[in-house]
């Protein structure tokens, strides 16, 4: 990417609009965030670093299409400001149509919202710290977890195009992330699974560690997929993680142009 940018309405005054944009910006500081906490930590994968900018949060593989498609027209306008509020408000791609742009929004909880997920171990069964309730994923069909670099657990029922592995930490950087499998808080099994972040071979063992310390009986775990999903685990480090620009040229500097309403950024 070359240019994006965080749109506003019309009528939008420039300080609604430079907040608008300060949010996109602490929403794209969050990328790397806790990455200083613990050196093993896996960031966001770059496929979903317009997702965690995007203040809707936008489904990111969505918006890879659209900034394809931006990216042919050759228009001088940034991403964004094409996208939500220019010639690009017209385009409906095939491959995804536009109300399936605006209506898979990634949920991104916030530090209160995320408490009702976390897990605790409690005798060896997974709790709920919030409501004390066993953790089972008998009802449903795909729940996920993620191991925060504050060393917290969440697990949640997985939601297609609104409620991913993203969505717990609001897109910062995780120790591990995967798939469970249990039934009345005991666990059955688990595994690496997660195109948001590509979790890696050493970052599921952080995880096998952490439960470890927590006395979870491993025993009988299953680690791996008890379902046709194939597990994106990574031998070496993300091959788009590698050839990514630095971080730090996603978080920008606001420029207001008073005449228009509109706060433009310059973002790679």
């Amino acid at each position: 990417m070359n240019q994006s940018f965080v749109s506003s309405s019309n009528n939008e005054k420039p300080g609604a609009a430079i907040s608008r944009w300060s949010r996109a910006t602490a929403c794209a500081a969050k990328i790397g965030k806790g990455l200083s906490k613990d050196e093993k930590a896996k960031e966001l994968a770059t496929d979903y670093w317009l997702e965690a900018i995007d203040p809707s949060h936008r489904y990111g593989r969505n918006l890879y299409l659209y900034h394809d498609a931006w990216s042919n027209s050759q228009r001088s306008q940034p991403f964004f400001y094409w996208l939500d509020m220019e010639d690009g408000k017209e385009v409906d791609l095939e491959e995804c149509r536009r109300m399936n742009l605006q209506s898979q929004v990634i949920q991104y909880l916030g530090p209160k919202e995320r408490e009702a997920y976390e897990v605790i171990v409690e005798r060896g069964k997974l709790v709920y710290r919030q409501s004390g309730a066993f953790v089972d994923t008998s009802k449903g069909i795909k729940w996920m977890f993620v191991l925060s670099t504050s060393r917290s657990l969440y697990v949640g029922q997985k939601k297609r195009g609104t409620f991913q592995h993203s969505s717990f930490v609001a897109g910062a950087a995780t120790i591990a992330a995967g798939r469970i499998v249990a039934r009345n808080g005991l666990l059955e099994a688990i595994w690496a699974y997660s195109g948001h972040y590509r979790p890696t071979e050493e970052h599921f063992t952080e995880l096998i560690q952490f439960l470890e310390e927590q006395h979870v009986d491993l025993s009988n775990v299953q680690k791996g997929p008890i379902d046709d999903d194939v597990p994106p685990v990574e031998k070496a480090k993300s091959v788009d993680n590698t050839s990514a620009p630095p971080l730090e040229n996603f978080i920008p500097p606001v420029n207001t142009d008073n005449k228009s309403g509109v706060v433009r950024s310059n973002v790679i």
